[in-house]
C-alpha cells in the first residue's frame, strides 16, 4: 500500500489528540498484601458497558471464529474467518458496542476460568508505521486478540504466546495505533505490545514481582536484541531486523533497543515511555502513587482506579481483579473480579466470581449509549430488558449530579461508595467459605447459587443505593440554587480535546499538566 493512499486517513486520525483509551494496572505480589497478583483498570470508549457472563463451550472440529475489521473501521479492513478451537473457556467481560468503527461486541479483556486475567490499551507507534499499513488491512484487531486469549489461554504466558502466533499467522488490524494488552495470572505478568503497519511486529516483557505498572498509553522500554533466548522476553522475528532496515535503530550505535524510541511516537518531540504523555497523571506518576499504598489490597487498587485525577465521564467502568493460587488452582469457581458498572468515581466496585450462574439484566446490555440505537427501534427479544433499570446509566446520573459542585460533592459520595464496599469485603470472606466447604463436599451447583443469589442481592443493593444519591443529589442541587440550565443547543462532546464531565477542581484529567517550571538560583 502506498503511502498517498493512506495519507488522508492518517492526517484526520492525527487532527485529534487521543483522549479515549483504556488504563491498566498490574501490581505484582511481593507488593500485595496477601501474595496475589493485582489487575485494575478502565474503559474509556464512548459506548455503553456491560457485563457478561460466557459459559465454556465445546465446538465442532469445522468450526470457525470471524476476527478483523470491515470497511467502517478508522483503517478500513477486511473480515476473516480463522479456525475455532475445540473447547473455550468460561469468563467474564465488560462488553461495549463500538470503537474506531470495529464491529460489536467488543471487550477489552475480563477474567477466565483459569485465572487468566487481560486488559487491552492503546499504545501509540511513529506514523511511519500506520502509513504502511495496507489498506483494505487484515488480521485480528485488539478485541479480537482480548477475546480468543480469554477463550484459549491456561496461564499468562500461554497468553502471550496465542497472541504471537495468531498476529504471525493471520496479521494485526489496527485502528490509529498500535496497541498493548497487560496480560496476568497468579504467578506473574506480561506486556504485549502490537504494532501497525501489516508487518507482524509485535513485543512482550514479563513485569517484575516487584513492580508496578501502569498503561496508559502502554509501553515497553529497552529489549534485548537475543530476546529469544530470555525467558522474560518474546517477539516477532523480525522485531529486530525490520528497525535496521529501516534505519530506526542501528546496532553499532551503543544505543539501547528500546522499543518505544524505535517503534512508538517518541519522535513528537515532549513524549517520553511513562513521564510524557497525554493525560493529567502520566504512568510514572501512578505508578509511583500505587507503589507508595503497598503492600496492596484489593481495597487499595479501587482507590487508586476511581482517582478523579483519571476517571471522568470517560471511564465507561472500572475493574479490579485478585489472581491467587488459592483460587486459580482448586476452586476456579471463587476466581473474583471487582467491577463499576460506570466509572468508579461514581458508581461502587461489586465482586462477581467465575461461579455465578448469571448477571443481572440491570448489569447486562442496554440500548444507552449502545452503537445504531439512535437509528433503529428496539428488537423486541430484549423489551423486558430494556424495560430493566440500567446500572450504566444510573451511576452517570451520580456522576453528572457530583461534578457539578465536586468540592461538595465528591467527598460524601465517595464515602458513601466505599463503605459500601466495605460491607461487600467483609461479606465476601463468610460467603467465599460456604462456597468453598460446598465444592469440597462435591456439591458445586450449590455453591454457584450461593455466589450468584450473593452477587445478584449486592448488585440490587447498589441499584438502591444510586437510586438514593440521585434523589438526594437531585433535591439538593435544585433546592439550593445550584441547578444550571444548557446555554447552547448542541449536548454531544464537540470533539476530542474538549474537556468532558469530571469532578478535577481547577484542571483536566484528559489533558497533561504543564511543565513544571525549575527553580533558577539567584544572584545577590
Amino acid at each position: 500500500m502506498q503511502y498517498r493512499t493512506i495519507q488522508p486517513i492518517l492526517s484526520a486520525l492525527y487532527m485529534a489528540a487521543p483522549s479515549v483509551a483504556s488504563y491498566a494496572f498490574y501490581v505484582g505480589k511481593q507488593l500485595t498484601a496477601d501474595g496475589a497478583v493485582l489487575v485494575g483498570g478502565t474503559g474509556e470508549e464512548v459506548s455503553s458497558h456491560w457485563l457478561q457472563l460466557f459459559p465454556a463451550l465445546a465446538h465442532l472440529p469445522n468450526a470457525t471464529v470471524t476476527v478483523g475489521a470491515t470497511p467502517a473501521a478508522a483503517i478500513p479492513g477486511q473480515r476473516l474467518a480463522i479456525p475455532q478451537v475445540a473447547r473455550t473457556h468460561r469468563y467474564l467481560s465488560m462488553e461495549y458496542s463500538d470503537f474506531e468503527g470495529f464491529p460489536a461486541p467488543l471487550t477489552n479483556g475480563g477474567l477466565n476460568e483459569r485465572g487468566v486475567a487481560v486488559r487491552d490499551v492503546w499504545a501509540p507507534n511513529r506514523e511511519e508505521l500506520l502509513a504502511m499499513t495496507p489498506v483494505p488491512q487484515r488480521g485480528l484487531h485488539y478485541a479480537d486478540l482480548a477475546r480468543l486469549v480469554l477463550e484459549r489461554a491456561d496461564s499468562a504466558r500461554h497468553g502471550v504466546e496465542i497472541v504471537g502466533h495468531l498476529i504471525r499467522k493471520y496479521g494485526y488490524a489496527t485502528y490509529d495505533a498500535g496497541n498493548t494488552h497487560l496480560i496476568a495470572d497468579s504467578d506473574e505478568g506480561w506486556v504485549v505490545w502490537e504494532f501497525a503497519g501489516g508487518r507482524g511486529l509485535c513485543a512482550a516483557e514479563r513485569l517484575k514481582e516487584d513492580e508496578v505498572r501502569v498503561l496508559y498509553p502502554g509501553y515497553i522500554e529497552d529489549f534485548p536484541v537475543d530476546f529469544a533466548s530470555s525467558a522474560d522476553h518474546m517477539g516477532s522475528e523480525n522485531l529486530v531486523s525490520f528497525a535496521v532496515e529501516q534505519g530506526w535503530w542501528e546496532p553499532s550505535s551503543g544505543a539501547p533497543f528500546n522499543l518505544f524510541q524505535v517503534y512508538g511516537d517518541a519522535q513528537d518531540g515532549n513524549k517520553t515511555a511513562r513521564d510524557g504523555g497525554f493525560k493529567y497523571m502520566t504512568p510514572a506518576d501512578l505508578e509511583a502513587a500505587t507503589v507508595a499504598m503497598a503492600p496492596l489490597t484489593e481495597t487499595k487498587l479501587m482507590e487508586r482506579v476511581r482517582d478523579p485525577r483519571i476517571a471522568d465521564d470517560e471511564a465507561g467502568y472500572g475493574q479490579v481483579v485478585r489472581l491467587h493460587a488459592d483460587a486459580a488452582g482448586a476452586a476456579p469457581a471463587l476466581l473474583r473480579m471487582w467491577n463499576a458498572p460506570t466509572g468508579s468515581l461514581a458508581a461502587p466496585f461489586l465482586p462477581w466470581w467465575l461461579g455465578v450462574e448469571s448477571v443481572p439484566p440491570e448489569l447486562a446490555a442496554h440500548r444507552y449509549l449502545t452503537a445504531g440505537a439512535s437509528a433503529s427501534f428496539l428488537n423486541p427479544d430484549f423489551q423486558l430488558q430494556e424495560a430493566s433499570a440500567f446500572a450504566g446509566r444510573l451511576f452517570k446520573r451520580v456522576l453528572y449530579y457530583m461534578c457539578s459542585a465536586p468540592a461538595r460533592f465528591l467527598p460524601l459520595v465517595t464515602e458513601m461508595l466505599t463503605a459500601f464496599e466495605e460491607r461487600s469485603v467483609r461479606d465476601v470472606e463468610w460467603v467465599e467459605k460456604a462456597a468453598r466447604a460446598l465444592i469440597a463436599g462435591g456439591d458445586e451447583d450449590a455453591a454457584g447459587s450461593l455466589l450468584t443469589y450473593y452477587a445478584h442481592e449486592r448488585a440490587d443493593k447498589a441499584m438502591h443505593l444510586g437510586r438514593t444519591m440521585v434523589d438526594a443529589l437531585d433535591a439538593y442541587v435544585k433546592l439550593s440554587g445550584g441547578w444550571r440550565s444548557p446555554k447552547g443547543s448542541e449536548i454531544n462532546d464537540p470533539g476530542e480535546g474538549a474537556e468532558t464531565v469530571n469532578c478535577l477542581v481547577g484542571a483536566d484529567p484528559d489533558q497533561p499538566r504543564p511543565p513544571r517550571r525549575r527553580l533558577q538560583k539567584q544572584t545577590l
